[in-house]
């Protein structure tokens, strides 16, 4: 039992949640990371170590894709703190191709991880989360918001996390709990080499499309060149942990902003937010 604020945190083997559940130790929070195979947790206890937070960082496996792992990591997580305050859900998966190449496939692959995995983690956690009135932090992305070439399968993915969380956020909120989206433009993380991509066979297989592709790729590799770091992301997930009252919508960049601002003329959320809070508020 703690009387430290205490953090779930899905997909921390690297990149941004390797970099939060660094950050979240420092601001003082019990953290929870989690990952599909704890073997690879060498690059987290490390970072852990080095900022001196080892003892506040436990690893433990979580694989959102399966219920059964959810709720024992979950229950393990009570057993050992006694309370849970923040769910950060980060795992995810990224998908490059489209759909008449690439075929369905891929989409359920994507959902699966990107959304079926948040919604299935976020049910599990809501019980303790209302108990602690806490928060619930999901990293999505400006995919999330705008959709992008050759990225259809993750972008559906992403807009549907934030349509699940936008639709969620006022209905928690009735019992003290509160929801954001994190969302990260391009982030100098494992998250684009841990794809694997063979970018020549993603070209030949690309059809009549190779062209758009190559394009695409042109212009992805030019601009993860002036990616923000994991831990400048990291640091707007932290933002929402610790805020009393944080925003729907965060973008963890000016670029990021401005990209979900051809779109989103409320940029925080905060419009649609009284909006829908109205629909289901009692006063």
């Amino acid at each position: 039992m703690t009387s430290a604020p205490t953090v779930l945190i899905t997909g921390t083997s690297s990149g941004i949640g390797l970099a939060t559940a660094v950050a979240a130790a420092r601001e003082g929070w019990n953290v929870i990371a989690t990952m599909r195979d704890p073997a690879g947790a060498g690059a987290l206890r490390e970072a852990a170590e080095q900022a001196g937070v080892a003892g506040s960082v436990r690893v433990e496996r979580l694989d959102v894709t399966d219920p059964a792992s959810i709720t024992a990591c979950l229950d393990q997580a009570i057993a050992m703190y006694g309370r849970l305050d923040a769910l950060v859900n980060n795992a995810g998966a990224g998908v490059v191709g489209t759909v008449e190449r690439s075929g369905s496939a891929p989409f359920r692959a994507a959902m699966e991880v990107n959304f079926f995995g948040v919604v299935e983690t976020t049910r599990a956690a809501m019980p303790h989360l209302r108990a602690s009135r806490g928060k619930v932090v999901t990293v999505t992305s400006v995919g999330g918001v705008v959709g992008q070439p050759f990225n259809e399968a993750y972008c559906a993915a992403k807009f549907a996390a934030e349509g699940f969380m936008e639709s969620l956020a006022p209905v928690a909120a009735t019992t003290g709990v509160s929801v954001s989206v994190v969302e990260p433009g391009a982030v100098a993380s494992e998250f684009v080499t841990s794809q694997n991509l063979d970018i020549p066979a993603l070209l030949e297989a690309a059809g009549p499309y190779a062209p758009a592709l190559q394009a695409y790729i042109d212009r992805t590799l030019a601009s993860f060149g002036n990616a923000q770091s994991a831990a400048e992301a990291a640091a707007s997930v932290v933002g929402v942990l610790t805020a009393e009252r944080p925003p729907f919508r965060v973008q963890t960049s000016a670029w990021a902003r401005d990209f979900v601002g051809t779109k989103l003329a409320d940029a925080d959320g905060s419009a649609v937010q009284a909006l829908t809070g109205s629909w289901v508020s009692s006063s």
